[in-house]
């Protein structure tokens, strides 16, 4: 049968019409992950490669069959109830909050229902981002470099790389509560090794001038940098002071040693970005986060710079040289 011109060119403006809507239509029904980055995307580029990598793990690839909605907070820990706040009203399918225990905080204040995957340096149970370990028991689940925990691990490093020492420093922010509870569990081990501790606090650019003079004021003879964004975000910046100022350092991922600090002692945190990937992949599949037992990473990297401790004047042990992961000469 022939159709008049006029019904086809009205039945092909109809079909044509409908296909903005059947893109749209298929568009919204492909689930949406809501990523949190207390940083910035530039400085996290092998973290994010390897997310996508846990992602993928579990059959999940971003603009394929899932879609993913970034909010960076650059390093300013008071920006993430806002960035929180903003992807619960997205509606997104998980919220995740690699790296960054605040970030985690701020997105379980925001919603009691939406799934949330965190990698947390803090305990979660005492920071009350779940019930227990085993039955997470509420919407979050996710993995736990027990990073806080390492704290007096890195005082005793550094101690053995200055063993003359009578006083050393930790750094941290106050905008973290977290800083304030590894300030606690630094007090023991620092009497056991015969050190005066001093407490400082950062949390902008300009503090950092005032922090090295205070060091130097002091005759600190080390510092310890709290488990903080912020100060990740700074890595280069803090490891240029402390070269400047002569002041030894750790930290707990490896990008600060690469960036001319002294040393860290950490959990690998690209393990930990992929185990979160996986973890939001199988929430998608159906898996709810009240029943998935929180990941305790076993993997600790201790990384040298031993460059950094030749320009120091520093002769780092055989003993602590053989026993790091990587060195970097």
């Amino acid at each position: 049968m022939k159709i008049p011109r006029r019904e086809f060119i009205t039945l092909l403006g109809g079909t044509v019409a409908a296909w903005p809507r059947a893109a749209r239509a298929q568009q919204q029904a492909m689930p949406v992950i809501g990523f949190i980055g207390a940083s910035s995307p530039e400085l996290i580029a092998n973290q994010l490669r390897a997310f996508h990598q846990g992602l993928s793990e579990t059959d999940h690839i971003e603009g394929r069959n899932v879609a993913i909605e970034y909010r960076w907070a650059e390093g300013h820990n008071d920006r993430l109830p806002a960035l929180a706040a903003d992807l619960v009203r997205r509606q997104v399918s998980v919220i995740t909050t690699p790296g960054s225990t605040p970030a985690a905080l701020a997105a379980k204040a925001a919603t009691g229902t939406i799934p949330i995957v965190f990698e947390s340096g803090a305990d979660p149970i005492a920071v009350g981002l779940v019930d227990s370990l085993n039955r997470p028991g509420r919407n979050a689940t996710g993995v736990v470099s027990m990073n806080v925990e390492l704290g007096p691990k890195r005082l005793e490093l550094l101690h053995e790389v200055v063993p003359r020492t009578t006083t050393m420093a930790v750094l941290i922010n106050p905008a973290n509560p977290l800083g304030e509870t590894l300030l606690i569990e630094l007090q023991e081990p620092a009497r056991n090794l015969g050190l005066q501790l001093h407490a400082l606090r950062a949390n902008t650019e300009h503090d950092f001038e005032t922090i090295f003079t205070t060091l130097r004021q002091l005759r600190a003879g080390g510092l310890v940098i709290a488990t903080d964004i912020f100060f990740t975000t700074q890595s280069e910046r803090i490891a240029a002071l402390a070269l400047r100022h002569a002041v030894p350092t750790i930290y707990q991922n490896r990008e600060f040693p690469a960036a001319g600090g002294l040393m860290s002692y950490g959990g690998s945190i690209t393990d930990l970005y992929r185990q979160v990937g996986v973890y939001t992949g199988r929430i998608l599949k159906g898996e709810k986060p009240a029943d998935m037992p929180v990941q305790q990473s076993t993997k600790v990297e201790l990384i040298i710079n031993l460059k950094t401790a030749t320009a120091l004047g520093i002769t780092i042990p055989i003993s602590l040289l053989g026993r790091a992961d990587e060195v970097i000469e």
